[in-house]
């Protein structure tokens, strides 16, 4: 039975407008100011209103700080620890759900087990590895005494792999999906099998249809995470070619004794906001069907 209860619906609808408006006015601030000129920002107070320069401030970003190669740095590694992070945890939880192997549920919580451990903690061996990823070989030549193995040298230090292949491991995704798979009856697994389906077969036609809503709405949070890491490209790359674009925000940063440039600031800032944004717009349906049907 549905109820009129205009009030009630006036107010939810004001709490709601108000609190995307006190979300949202940030954001404006910074598309108001990346689009004036110096002249305009030095005014107090500061125009409500946008100005004309937003696209000469964005041609003075992309050429003067050369932000499209941040920008395309960012796309390439988030878009590579969404898909490395989707394969591997799919794969995972696909492991530890259906397969009957000695130490499985020991495996799965030691997965669970690193969700207590940020990215801070670990860093410091994970900068090792990346430095040097054959440095394992590098050990066992020195056991052995094969000086192949000791001059190997495997260095992923300002290139892609070095920015996506450490992070693309994820704990949180892997029980996610266990979690989602653990919800399916077990008559699909029996008739596939009856059916004459292989593992992969079953995991290919029948495990990610299924999972489809649930794997558009975690690559989004996978995206963003990527798309805004800081600490791990500022430490992995030396060479300014290969930085991202939160990093290339900082270099943007107005000096002390250099004219306040905070209109190119906040043009990079909005540049750099934009494609999640695109991300979330273009995929917010699935995004809420997958947060629903994962809750179910």
């Amino acid at each position: 039975m549905n109820e009129r209860t205009p009030v009630l619906d006036f107010a939810c609808h004001a709490i709601l407008v108000v609190g995307a408006a006190i979300v949202c006015l940030p954001i404006y601030f910074v598309f108001v100011t990346g689009s004036q000129s110096q002249q305009e920002i030095m005014q107090v107070p500061l125009s409500w209103l946008p100005g004309d320069q937003f696209l000469a401030n964005m041609q003075t970003v992309l050429s003067s700080a050369k932000f499209g190669k941040l920008l395309l740095n960012s796309f390439v590694v988030a878009c590579g620890i969404t898909l490395g992070k989707l394969a591997v945890s799919l794969i995972a939880a696909f492991a530890v759900t259906y397969f009957r192997f000695p130490f499985r549920l020991t495996a799965f919580w030691l997965i669970f087990m690193s969700l207590m451990l940020p990215i801070e903690v670990r860093i410091v061996p994970t900068y090792e590895s990346a430095a040097n990823v054959a440095l394992p070989l590098n050990i066992l030549g020195g056991w052995l005494g094969w000086q192949a193995l000791i001059d190997l040298d495997w260095n992923l230090v300002n290139t892609y792999s070095g920015l996506i292949l450490p992070l693309i491991a994820s704990a949180t995704a892997t029980f996610l999906f266990r979690q989602f798979f653990l919800t399916l009856p077990d008559e699909l697994c029996e008739a596939a099998r009856i059916d004459g389906a292989s593992p992969w077969q079953f995991f290919r036609l029948i495990l990610l249809p299924l999972s489809r809503s649930n794997i558009v709405a975690l690559a989004i949070i996978l995206f963003l995470m990527g798309w805004n890491q800081y600490l791990w490209p500022l430490l992995l790359t030396t060479d300014p070619d290969m930085a991202t674009a939160v990093i290339g925000l900082k270099k943007l940063m107005p000096q002390s004794d250099s004219l306040p440039t905070w209109h190119v600031l906040m043009n990079a800032a909005f540049l750099t906001m934009l494609p999640p944004t695109i991300v979330i717009l273009l995929l917010q349906r699935w995004f809420v069907k997958g947060l629903v049907d994962s809750g179910k």
